[in-house]
């Protein structure tokens, strides 16, 4: 099986054309969804109905903390200002039929077929950040499936531990580049975030996963910041959000 994935859209909708131009022509037998396709961007109904309509291949997706925040499930009392004004800001903005679909979005974790999983967070609890070795050990003394993608982060990153032995972390840099996994280790991977990246790298970042091969492949792509900018000021959203776009953080 041949999977896209991507996460933490955040309502950004220059991000997220580009990479469905980028992968348009490409075949797929699944799409791989991994929360948070709202909050802080500007265009929560476009990524919505991409999300609902226009996707390359089936999709299982899974919700975040800002879907839940905007949805109404939770309050966002641990929102800084800004993450929570554009909450609110996209809850009003969105259809009836856009806020139902966020509202209805399953938790994760997810198994996608034997051995194969995503979450937000971590299979352990949705909301948490998975930012070290110890977060990663804590995870597979729990959690048994071998593959394992995630988001929450925004930062491409990969946890290996194989057999009973220290855990690698590794960050994954550049415009591209290829994992061939170890049928014998274990892995959480993070494929970054499409429309909020805070690597230091601004471009929309992506993953395409290959079960039978067993090989991951990552992407980072350009996209235009300024309109995305654009679209966050003409709405009256905090300016915080527009500027770390060309940021990356």
């Amino acid at each position: 099986m041949r999977y896209l994935i991507v996460s933490d859209m955040h309502g950004n909708w220059d991000a997220f054309e580009a990479v469905l131009r980028r992968v348009r022509r490409k075949h797929f037998d699944g799409v791989l969804v991994l929360g948070d396709l709202v909050g802080y961007g500007a265009s929560p109904n476009q990524i919505v109905e991409a999300v609902r309509e226009r996707m390359p291949a089936p999709a299982v997706v899974i919700r975040g903390n800002h879907d839940k925040v905007v949805a109404g499930i939770e309050d966002g009392a641990n929102f800084n200002p800004a993450a929570l004004e554009a909450a609110r800001w996209a809850a009003d903005k969105l259809t009836a039929k856009n806020l139902r679909y966020v509202r209805e979005l399953p938790r994760g974790p997810s198994e996608i077929e034997p051995g194969v999983g995503i979450c937000h967070g971590s299979p352990l609890d949705e909301d948490f950040y998975v930012f070290s070795d110890f977060d990663a050990y804590q995870i597979f003394a729990d959690w048994d499936l071998a593959v394992t993608f995630f988001g929450h982060t925004h930062i491409p990153s990969l946890f290996v531990q194989r057999e009973e032995g220290a855990i690698e972390v590794s960050l994954l840099r550049g415009e591209s580049g290829t994992l061939e996994l170890d049928r014998e280790a274990r892995y959480l991977i993070n494929p970054g975030s499409v429309g909020q990246p805070r690597d230091r790298d601004a471009r929309a970042a992506y993953m395409i996963f290959d079960s039978d091969r067993w090989v991951v492949n990552w992407y980072r792509l350009d996209y235009p910041i300024d309109k995305a900018q654009q679209r966050i000021e003409e709405a009256g959203l905090p300016q915080i959000l527009a500027d770390r776009l060309a940021m990356g953080v």
